[in-house]
Parts: C-alpha cells; structure tokens; sequence
C-alpha cells in the first residue's frame, strides 16, 4: 500500500511517495520553479525552419517553442503506415498562424520547449487523444483476451475522432472506464471550444496539466494509496477538494499534521539525503555509481570489496543483479529520464546476459512511467530509455 507524505515550508513542496514503509519516490515543488510539460496554449507560429522541416511557435514564455512537421500532421499509427517524406512544412503552415499545442518536453537553459498539436489528455483509466482514430493499450497489460476486451469497450464509448491509450489501471473494469471517457471528454470539449472561440491573435495558456501530487494520484492503481498526509491547511482543502471533484481517491484518509516535518515519518530523511550520492553500496560489498549529463546518464556497476567464491563468472553475475534491482530502484527514486547507459562488469555467459535483462525490465514495472529496455550493444553495454514523471525546471 501506498502513502504520500507533503510537507510544505513557505511555498516549496516535498512529496514523497511510501510503500509499505519504504521511499519509492520523492520529488520537490518550488515555487520559483516553472514547469510547462502538459499545458496547452494557444501558440503562434513565428519562424519557419525550411531546412529542418519545423517551426518556432510563441506560447507566451520566455523562450520561443519548436515544433517539428510529424507533430503538426495528424497522427498516424506508425505500426501500419508511415509518415509522409515528401511534404514541404511551407505548405502546411504558414507565419502568423494560430495552434493548439501541448508540451511535450520543458524547455532549458539552451532551448525552448518542444511542443506538439496531438494532445494527449491522462485519465485514471485512459489517455484521450483528440483528432485520431488510433486506440492502443499499454504493453504493461499481457493478457490477449483483456487487450481486445478493453479496447472493444474503449472504442464503443469514445466520441467518434478521439482515440486513447488504454492504462493499467482499466484492467477489469468497464462502468470505471465509460464514466472516465465521458469525463475526460468534456474536459476535452472545453479546451478546444476555448481554442475556437478565442478572436485574439496571441498566445494564451488554455488548460494547466496536473501537478505532481494530482498525475501521483492518477497514475497509481486504484485502492492503492491508504493515506495521504500533509503539513499545510490550504493543501490538505486543496486535496480534499481534488478528492470530491475526481472521485479518484474517495476512500483515502487525508491526515493534517499541521506545522509538523511529517518526512521524519519512517526515517525517511535520512534516505532522501542519499539521492545527492554519486556512489550506492550493494549488499554484498560491490556499488553502482551515477553520472548524469545532458545527453544522457551513465550507471557504473563495480565489484567493490565483493570477491564472492572461486567462480569469477558467479561472482560477477551476484554483483550484476543486485545492482539491477538497485538500478531500477534509484533511477526511479532520482526520476532520472532520458538516455541511460548501464556498464555492467562484463560477463562471459550469455544465458547470465539474458537473465539481468529480463530481471531489469521486470523491476522496471513498478516504475508509473513509460520505460524501455533496448538490450546490450556490442560493446556491452546496457541501453535503456526512461521518461520523465517530473519535468525539470527551466
């Protein structure tokens, strides 16, 4: 069972994600901190990119945002058709003119943000996505017949011209899944009526995404989160507000502990002073380190002071798969996104190589956002992707 703890001092927030006693998640919300990653705004195009089949788009923020051609053509499923080469981006669209975009990732010191027109709305159960006919389903959900069961269901009740992407959280469920359709829908309806009925020519915010405590609550599966605690009388009105508006969270007790540091619950300060650690122990003597750069973070796994038994290859696979199981832990604790580059220590048997993969990607399932395992290069190395769940501050 889950817990999230909030403790808020002045205007910055710490939220930390327990289960069953245990940190799996932490985060913190400043205030000066601005993140954009799933608004929607108007936007206006400003300079065509010829060359690079793309454009710059004012959406209101300091740096102008980029779009690229594929995200201004309507969607397409690519498992069956491919996006069009030959199409020139000056006879798609033209200077001046207005967009409905999302952000899709936050901008940077260097760049804006990079902004898309498929919106993506998240629900408990789906994902809607206006302006397609594609319904697909989460890969985390394996059971063929509960794949065609729920996309049936899913297509039946979307409007005509929406498509979804169908959670994990829909296993099961049916009356769950139609009511959030109808929900999700309307919030829809009200955004893009907002869109076409706006006679300005700037750029404006239509709709703000979810926080991190509101897309915490979405994501986890539902029944899953037994408490809520918080520190701060206008949060815990602003979740309980959440609670009766969504409906997400009816049987979950919020606690105020008012003026308390409620992250001394479960030791839990002294865990979070760790993330800062480049270097993590293994038990068995070996530790991982962790080296993030802008293109990408590299994970070292080293034998430390484990010299295991007179088997080198045993040795070697007992240090590779605890620090698998600590991998998954800490990317998932630090929300380390983007590119991540494992160097396991080099194995000799491809059986060991085959077991770590699958045992990564199995520990990677308790992790609420999207991950995927590429495999091992030539030069041994462990490819794998992960996004973000909190964007970072511009």
């Amino acid at each position: 069972m889950f817990e999230i703890l909030i403790s808020q001092k002045e205007n910055d927030k710490e939220i930390a994600l327990v289960e069953n006693g245990k940190l799996v998640e932490y985060y913190i919300d400043e205030e000066k901190s601005v993140r954009k990653e799933g608004n929607i705004y108007i936007g206006i195009v400003k300079d065509i990119l010829k060359g690079m089949q793309a454009v710059f788009v004012d959406i209101g923020t300091e740096k102008n945002s980029f779009i690229h051609l594929k995200d201004i053509l309507p969607k397409v499923d690519e498992s069956k058709e491919k996006l069009k080469k030959d199409i020139d981006i000056v006879n798609v669209i033209k200077p001046g003119q207005k967009l409905l975009v999302q952000v899709k990732k936050d901008s940077n010191l260097q760049k804006g943000a990079r902004v898309s027109t498929h919106i993506n709305l998240p629900s408990k159960y789906i994902a809607l996505m206006p302006n397609t006919d594609i319904v697909t389903i989460s890969q985390k959900v394996e059971d063929k017949k509960e794949q065609e069961r729920l996309i049936k269901l899913v297509r039946e009740n979307l409007t005509k011209g929406n498509g979804a992407v169908i959670r994990t959280s829909a296993v099961g469920k049916e009356k769950e899944i139609i009511e959030d359709i109808k929900n999700i829908e309307r919030k829809w309806n009200k955004i893009n009526e907002a869109y076409k009925n706006d006679k300005g020519n700037k750029p404006k915010l239509i709709s703000k995404a979810e926080d991190i405590i509101e897309k915490m609550i979405i994501d986890l599966p539902e029944k899953s989160i037994q408490k809520i605690i918080v520190n701060n009388k206008e949060q815990y009105e602003r979740i309980v507000k959440y609670k009766q508006e969504s409906g997400y969270i009816t049987e979950v007790n919020i606690e105020l502990k008012q003026n308390q540091h409620i992250l001394e619950i479960y030791d839990l300060q002294k865990e979070i002073s760790k993330l800062e650690n480049r270097k993590i122990w293994l038990k068995c003597g070996g530790f991982i380190t962790i080296d993030r750069t802008e293109a990408l973070t590299a994970i070292d796994v080293n034998t430390g002071k484990y010299t295991g038994n007179k088997n080198i290859e045993q040795t070697v696979y007992k240090t590779n798969e605890e620090a698998t199981i600590e991998i998954a832990k800490q990317i998932r604790l630090r929300d380390i996104g983007g590119i991540i580059i494992i160097d396991y220590i080099d194995m000799n048997n491809d059986e060991n190589k085959e077991k770590i993969q699958k045992l990564l990607e199995e520990k990677l399932k308790n992790d609420r956002t999207k991950t995927q395992v590429e495999g091992f290069t030539k030069l041994d190395l462990m490819e794998m992707t992960r996004k973000h769940i909190c964007s970072h501050k511009e």
